[in-house]
């Protein structure tokens, strides 16, 4: 019995889901780069469990601290409380692991909305819901001192978003180091409402009853902007290298970020607008020049991508959908 397999039981077992070792089939799932995610069938059940890597599973040396699996478990045990629909339903968290075990969604009724994109399924409908269910999580808890104390993850976020995303990339790409390096001061500050702070497309099931958010262990109380902004700059750098696909992704983008505006209450929609403009493509850049390359973009689609984003850092736009008529005109010229 392997060491995955040992651990994974073993914390079955403290969740009370299990007996004999010979009840338990482990699969392993996609988890991307920094975590082991297993579907589990103990007897007639089913249940996906989780536990984070210390060492990311990227070219370039990323480390983290395992405890944001405390963070994520947090987040997803809060959102739940109060929007049900929204997230996996939570299980148990072991601490020895540590680990997650959580509702197991099967994906032929919980498709996931990367594999959706690519394959030509462009919803705007969905891209509704997924902004106004962000919008409300925000929300719900901005500008709360408790939920800011209870999510306090600054370490987590600082290895998992600020040092990779802005930092590592500042140092590769010197012509905008003071640009990054002051998006990245300024997202180490903010303290406004919950973040989720992974919101990509691999991290969206389309459930019956709309989307759903997994993998929070960027958990933090932060600046609203980002969850915004990481949504939607995988919608631009996928409108950018999908044949085809562009007007309908760009729709997306401005389906989605009009649909979460409509639901901000907690400050200035134009703040936000600001905020989430000025890191769209920095976070673009960060994906082709960062720590966490974007794995379906090679090196020509990603010039490309470093170009608009480079000529958008350039001439910085003060709200997001003027990014969408950017890039919708955008064209890269090699050389």
């Amino acid at each position: 019995m392997d060491h995955h397999r040992k651990t994974i039981i073993a914390a079955l077992r403290r969740a009370g889901l299990g007996l004999a070792d010979d009840r338990f089939e482990l699969r392993p799932l996609d988890g991307g780069v920094s975590s082991d995610v297993w579907e589990v069938t103990v007897g007639d059940q089913r249940y996906c469990i989780k536990s984070a890597l210390a060492q990311l599973k990227t070219t370039a040396e990323w480390s983290a601290p395992i405890g944001r699996s405390k963070a994520e478990w947090n987040w997803l045990r809060w959102v739940g409380t109060r929007f049900p629909d929204f997230v996996p339903r939570c299980h148990f968290f072991d601490p020895a692991g540590p680990a997650l075990v959580m509702e197991y969604l099967p994906p032929d009724r919980y498709p996931n909305w990367k594999r959706e994109l690519f394959a030509g399924r462009i919803s705007n409908g969905f891209s509704k819901m997924l902004g106004a269910r962000l919008a409300e999580i925000h929300a719900a808890s901005a500008c709360d001192e408790n939920i800011a104390k209870a999510f306090s993850n600054n370490a987590d976020f600082g290895a998992l978003r600020i040092e990779p995303y802005f930092r590592y990339t500042a140092m590769r790409e010197p012509g905008v180091a003071a640009r990054l390096n002051a998006l990245a001061d300024e997202q180490a500050l903010a303290r406004i409402a919950l973040v989720h702070g992974d919101v990509s497309p691999k991290n969206i099931l389309c459930g019956p009853a709309g989307p759903v958010f997994i993998d929070a262990e960027c958990a933090n109380y932060g600046d609203p902007a980002f969850d915004l902004a990481f949504c939607l700059h995988h919608l631009f750098i996928k409108a950018l290298v999908i044949p085809g696909a562009k007007p309908a992704l760009l729709d997306a983008a401005t389906s989605l970020s009009r649909a979460y505006f409509a639901k901000v209450d907690w400050e200035d929609a134009a703040a936000i607008a600001n905020r989430a403009a000025a890191l769209v493509p920095a976070l673009m850049l960060a994906r082709v020049s960062g720590k966490s390359p974007v794995e379906y973009v090679d090196r020509d689609l990603g010039q490309t991508v470093r170009g608009a984003a480079l000529a958008l850092l350039a001439a910085p736009l003060a709200d997001i959908h003027p990014i969408g008529q950017f890039l919708a005109g955008y064209s890269h010229e090699p050389g």
